[in-house]
């Protein structure tokens, strides 16, 4: 069964609609209109994930509806991928079928690239692998020009490296970020510079410092550095810790530090509930915050970090669930007003959409 291409003659239509939906989901707290940050109608998805499908001894990439595993969507080209995607999903897979240890039991394969140029193709097994598969994956390796990662159960095998480097130009000016395979990232890199962009002229320039729970590898963290006096800012996965702080050296930074800690640990630490070892290089009296940024997961903010952050002059609250976000807003909208409101198009042609807004204090 083959998949459908998107048709880019809607595009604009539906991103209005969705635009009209999320103004009247949000006018109980604001009049505004959303400001609209489109996306690229094609090639805009950095990443992604295709099963693989064996059939007749030949493999295919392919898609999944949820529930339906039997009936794949056999893909030829992925017309929301990045360009660079496209290229190299052909050349990976006649490599695979013109190996059998590359092809036998392979079930997924996985393509992280980036605006600058740089890739990652990650292979995905039901089988341990060998010597053997190290050498004809580091010749297709070589072949593409592009690293190569290999995965089954508890087993990671790297060739090269296992991330890649991304460099976004923000406002005529490049930042630099490690985004290390399987932790997050951005699929939409066009829309990501526009939330960065949207998020830096919503601060504004202040003599001020920065609270940033939920940072990841520093996508938002380093360039909003520029905007404050210093930076403090939260993460609890590891390895986004860790691409942070080499981040955080490769761009130059020198008045941000970064914890891993949760939101819900930093709320009892800011509250004195508890002291964290993990803070105790950092002496919170130190900071003048004035402004905090939060861009939760799906769940949103949990209420004792709602209650924190709501003690700020200034929230700026990105979001990936409008509806949690609306939730968060019964709270906040007691001591804050919406002074921005912008839609980003993550996703196109779905109904997902993604908001950021800047609340100050009433």
């Amino acid at each position: 069964m083959a998949l459908h291409r998107v048709n880019t003659d809607d595009y604009q239509q539906q991103l209005h609609q969705k635009a009209k939906r999320l103004a009247e989901a949000y006018r109980e707290f604001t009049d505004l209109e959303p400001e609209l940050f489109p996306s690229p109608p094609i090639h805009y998805r950095l990443r992604a994930e295709f099963k693989v499908w064996h059939e007749g001894g030949v493999a295919h990439y392919a898609m999944y509806r949820q529930g339906e595993y039997k009936k794949p969507f056999i893909i030829d080209t992925f017309t929301v991928g990045s360009e660079l995607m496209n290229q190299l999903m052909p050349k990976v897979l006649e490599a695979v079928n013109s190996s059998e240890v590359l092809r036998k039991r392979l079930f997924s394969a996985e393509f992280l690239t980036t605006l600058s140029g740089d890739a990652l193709i990650t292979l995905i097994y039901h089988k341990k692998l060998d010597e053997i598969w190290e050498q004809e994956a580091t010749a297709l390796q070589e072949k593409l020009g592009f690293p190569i990662l290999g995965r089954s159960r508890k087993q990671k095998v790297v060739l090269e490296r296992d991330f890649v480097t991304e460099q976004l130009d923000i406002d005529g000016k490049k930042y630099q970020y490690k985004q290390v395979e399987g932790s997050f990232t951005q699929p939409n890199g066009h829309i990501c510079r526009s939330m960065i962009h949207w998020a830096k002229n919503a601060c504004g320039q202040n003599s001020t410092d920065l609270l940033e729970l939920y940072c990841g590898n520093g996508n938002f963290t380093i360039p909003l550095s520029e905007n404050f006096e210093k930076v403090l800012a939260t993460e609890i996965s590891k390895v986004s810790v860790n691409s942070a702080q080499e981040n955080i050296q490769a761009n130059g930074v020198t008045n941000l530090d970064i914890v891993r800690l949760s939101s819900e640990e930093f709320t009892q630490a800011i509250d004195k509930v508890r002291p964290f070892r993990r803070l105790s290089h950092i002496d919170l009296a130190d900071y003048n915050f004035d402004t905090v940024l939060v861009d939760p997961p799906r769940a949103g903010l949990d209420e004792d970090t709602c209650a924190m952050v709501a003690r700020f002059p200034r929230i700026l609250y990105i979001s990936c669930n409008p509806e949690t976000q609306l939730e968060n807003l019964k709270l906040l909208s007691k001591t804050h007003r919406i002074e921005r409101f912008a839609l980003f198009d993550q996703f196109p042609y779905t109904d997902h959409t993604e908001t950021g807004l800047m609340l100050v204090r009433k």
